[in-house]
């Protein structure tokens, strides 16, 4: 079977085909400028020397699918001959709420419960919608699943998640910690039992999704029993441009002094704080350790707040795990950054966390790069979460 994987945003859109006979990659791309002027598609097939792009209007997310289908079909760069060789549409959604605990088949009644979410995620989950709609209307005969971000994390128990208010706000308003990332944080993890060739279900797993949005899970025999995203993705760690944990008093404390409108401080919270706010020059952290070794003392200390934040929930997450087998580093600078990787590894030896130099002197591939007497295994490991909605999507449907 293959199958398709959308990951639609507001005015974006990724795609990926996979063969599930061999899990093999077909082809990828990437819709930019949804609604805007100068839309393009960018599409690349396995093995292609080039990439395929095209420039033109798309008005809405139909267009943009249509415009993917097109470019799965075509003679020189498609992969499919047929539509009929489609055997179903894996689609990411960003917040089931408490909703589902697993990917689903999309049917109405789940459409339906995906709109009830949007006051959850209020800026994903209606893209999310509109490329599953669109989908509908172009390949009706086609079955669609959803793969949720938060659907991994509905196995935390009671103490994870629920915040200390009044508890009526949970049972009218569903306030309570939701935490998202949770297909990555499930591939690296079954990854990394795969990668020691033990069982997941016997191994107390921490994973390190450090991008520009970032979180931390700790997984307990198979199920993730805390993380640190909360009822939005602005809790837990330090990030690009999000603040992460900080005293909710200071929020009405900057609209007040600020003279912002009420919720004028989410914005500044969400888009101007994070390492951007503590240095005030990028969100990047290549940017930002540039600046550092080039004397910029708010960028380098911008890069320590982050790295103190992560050893904060590592050693919590060990504390709540009675221990921890494997502590794996995923996503854009978890991936691809040694220095960050050593730098949040470091004075944890206590803990039976240590790094080797020489095989953390890499990017982007799996490898444990703890020394061979370590009691913790650290693992780098690339996260894949397309094929994990492909894997769920395809499980699905075969059992229908």
């Amino acid at each position: 079977m293959k199958v398709l994987v959308i990951n639609c945003g507001s005015s974006s859109l990724k795609y990926q085909v996979l063969d599930m006979t061999n899990e093999e990659l077909l082809c990828k791309g990437l819709v930019e400028r949804i609604g805007l002027d100068g839309s393009i598609i960018t599409h690349e097939k396995a093995g292609a020397a080039e990439k395929f792009k095209l420039e033109t209007p798309m008005g809405n997310h139909k267009d943009a699918i249509g415009h993917v289908i097109n470019a799965m079909l075509d003679k020189d760069h498609g992969v499919l001959t047929s539509m009929d060789e489609l055997g179903a549409v894996g689609h990411r959604v960003v917040h089931a709420g408490e909703k589902f605990a697993s990917s689903i088949l999309i049917t109405d009644e789940v459409k339906a419960a995906l709109t009830e979410c949007i006051e959850l995620a209020p800026l994903h989950n209606p893209p999310n919608i509109l490329g599953i709609e669109a989908c509908q209307q172009l390949m009706p005969n086609t079955k669609m699943v959803g793969v949720f971000d938060t659907a991994f994390h509905q196995t935390m128990p009671a103490e994870s998640y629920i915040y200390a208010l009044p508890y009526e706000y949970y049972e009218k308003y569903g306030i309570r910690r939701y935490g998202f990332h949770g297909t990555s944080h499930k591939y690296v993890s079954e990854r990394a039992a795969s990668i020691l060739g033990k069982k997941y279900e016997d191994l107390k797993i921490i994973t390190c999704h450090l991008g520009n949005g970032a979180s931390i899970t700790a997984i307990k025999n198979g199920k993730s029993f805390d993380t640190s995203m909360g009822f939005t993705p602005l809790e837990g760690l330090v990030m690009g441009t999000r603040s992460g944990d900080l005293d909710p008093a200071i929020v009405t404390f900057i609209e007040e002094k600020e003279g912002l409108p009420q919720g004028g401080a989410n914005n500044v919270l969400n888009k101007k704080s994070g390492v951007l706010g503590i240095s005030g020059v990028s969100s990047d952290f290549r940017d930002l350790g540039d600046a550092a070794d080039n004397g910029n003392e708010r960028a380098k200390l911008a890069l320590d707040v982050y790295v103190h934040r992560v050893k904060h929930y590592i050693g919590a997450y060990i504390a709540q795990l009675n221990g921890v087998d494997a502590l794996v580093f995923t996503a854009g600078l978890g991936e691809n950054s040694s220095d960050m990787r050593e730098r949040i590894c470091s004075d944890l030896d206590y803990l039976g966390i240590k790094i080797d130099p020489a095989k953390n002197d890499l990017r982007g591939k799996e490898a444990i790069i703890s020394p061979d007497d370590a009691p913790v295994r650290v693992i780098l490991i690339p996260t894949n979460e397309e094929l994990t909605i492909a894997r769920d999507t395809f499980e699905i449907v075969s059992a229908i």
